[in-house]
């Protein structure tokens, strides 16, 4: 991995890891939030390889419509959906419903601007 995407990853895990429980983003959210509003790919690579580490909650990260598309990275058929319906989030087809209830945006949300 080259060094200036692992440093790109590590910022996304910061933001990651402040997603409040029961509130999604998206990988579109997270890389507007880091000035770099084209990298939402970069985001998912970096969701996938957050894998193993506890502290990032990569189930809240979902695409703009609200798909769990990063849910084949989790271990067991439906994990991904589990963990957000153990949070009150109701998933029905693999996408979430309500999904402005539960939206969290970085840029909003966060204080003190780019990380």
């Amino acid at each position: 991995m080259k060094p200036e995407n692992k440093n790109f990853f590590q910022k996304v895990y910061v933001v990651a890891e402040q997603i409040p429980f029961g509130r999604v983003t998206s990988y579109g959210a997270i890389a507007k939030y880091l000035g770099a509003a084209r990298s939402a790919r970069m985001v998912g690579w970096a969701m996938n390889g957050a894998h193993g580490m506890e502290h990032i909650p990569a189930h809240r990260v979902v695409n703009k419509a609200g798909l769990l598309t990063g849910k084949h990275h989790f271990d067991g058929t439906n994990l991904m959906q589990q963990l957000l319906e153990s949070e009150g989030v109701v998933v029905i087809d693999n996408q979430i419903q309500n999904l402005e209830k539960h939206f969290w945006d970085p840029f909003l949300e966060l204080e003190g601007g780019i990380l």
